[in-house]
């Protein structure tokens, strides 16, 4: 399962590297909203949780699915700036189509769903099938996706201000430290793309982005099969400390290709070999894998799974089953529906490398 980003034309400007404010408090959202996808980073949630006013802690809350399993496109800009606020800057000049586009993508909880034409904000069968998909997201997603519907400014403007009091709160005391370690990755990563070119530097940013024989695409290990193109815009890198070990990539029509990239791995930790016999065996079959992957983004439900991947409903739940004795799964019911939760902890055990393969 591979994205390919075809960054085809002129050789200069096909690739650049540069920090994001913006994108780095997304990636500290995320995990503020899925501390068990960072063990490493358990205490700092725990201290930010702990300091934050009742009001943000809420806000967070209400708006958590534009980053939890996946980020809402405009959180990780193409063309960062050197603040917070130039970048909400830029994502307030997004047209409410694009921009309410990318948010039920996040929010309905599937990067297989598109909104485009026609529209949710004009057509009434768009709208009734995005609020249907909410729903079955859960409550708050469905009354996060009413409201957007509704009155798209109003929740635009919310969103800025939750983020603004996110900086006061926890993010300009953090980012003056992670600005540093950015700041000597992107020299390291700019003085390999100067000195031994884009192939040299694509290495460097993870195992799983490669440039292709013929140097005019990059393919990069995701969940999906999937394509797409620069557009002679190139693709954007930006380095990131909260959001190791994934590797989060914008490429939805429309908009230029990012990547965000971890800036160091998380250390392997020894577990016991039972242990990793009884889980590979449970990992032994590409169909799992997939599922697990699936898993990674965010609970979901059995009907949900067979629908993403064009599977029998009796099929996911026999691997689910596999997969629910081995202990990587737990379930939660939820009214009429149940759904799957990847045991990250467990699966973890298993080693860096697997557990950054399956949360890219």
């Amino acid at each position: 399962m591979t994205l390919r980003i075809d960054i085809g034309g002129p050789p200069s400007g096909r690739v650049r590297f540069a920090a994001s404010p913006l994108a780095e408090l997304t990636a500290m959202l995320h995990v503020l909203a899925e501390p068990t996808h960072h063990p490493q980073l358990g205490g700092w949630a725990a201290d930010v949780w702990a300091g934050l006013p009742p009001e943000l802690a809420e806000r967070l809350r209400e708006a958590e699915f534009l980053w939890r399993s996946s980020r809402a496109d405009f959180l990780v800009p193409a063309r960062p700036r050197l603040s917070l606020a130039e970048e909400l800057d830029d994502v307030d000049r997004i047209d409410d189509e694009k921009y309410v586009s990318a948010a039920l993508i996040t929010t309905c909880g599937s990067n297989r769903v598109h909104f485009g034409s026609p529209s949710p904000l004009a057509d009434a069968g768009a709208r009734e099938r995005a609020l249907d998909l909410a729903q079955a997201r859960g409550a708050l997603q469905e009354a996060f996706a009413e409201r957007l519907l509704a009155d798209p400014a109003a929740v635009r403007a919310r969103v800025r201000h939750t983020l603004e009091q996110c900086a006061e709160a926890f993010f300009d005391a953090a980012w003056d430290g992670v600005a540093v370690q950015l700041a000597t990755d992107l020299r390291l990563k700019n003085d390999l793309l100067k000195r031994q070119g884009i192939g040299a530097a694509l290495v460097s940013v993870s195992g799983a982005v490669t440039l292709a024989p013929d140097g005019d695409c990059i393919v990069v290990d995701k969940l999906q099969d999937n394509a797409t193109a620069a557009h002679g815009a190139g693709v954007t890198f930006l380095p990131s400390v909260f959001g190791r070990p994934h590797l989060v990539v914008v490429h939805a029509p429309g908009w230029q290709p990012v990547v965000q990239y971890p800036v160091e791995a998380s250390p392997a930790e020894p577990v016991p070999l039972e242990t990793v016999t009884l889980r590979l065996e449970a990992l032994a079959h590409p169909v799992r894998l997939r599922l697990l992957r699936t898993l990674a983004r965010g609970p979901h439900t059995t009907g949900e799974l067979a629908n993403a991947w064009e599977l029998t409903p009796p099929e996911v739940s026999r691997h689910l089953a596999v997969l629910r004795r081995a202990g990587l799964l737990t379930t939660r019911r939820d009214g009429r529906y149940v759904r799957y939760t990847l045991n990250l902890p467990d699966l973890s055990a298993l080693g860096s490398d697997l557990l950054a393969a399956v949360l890219r």
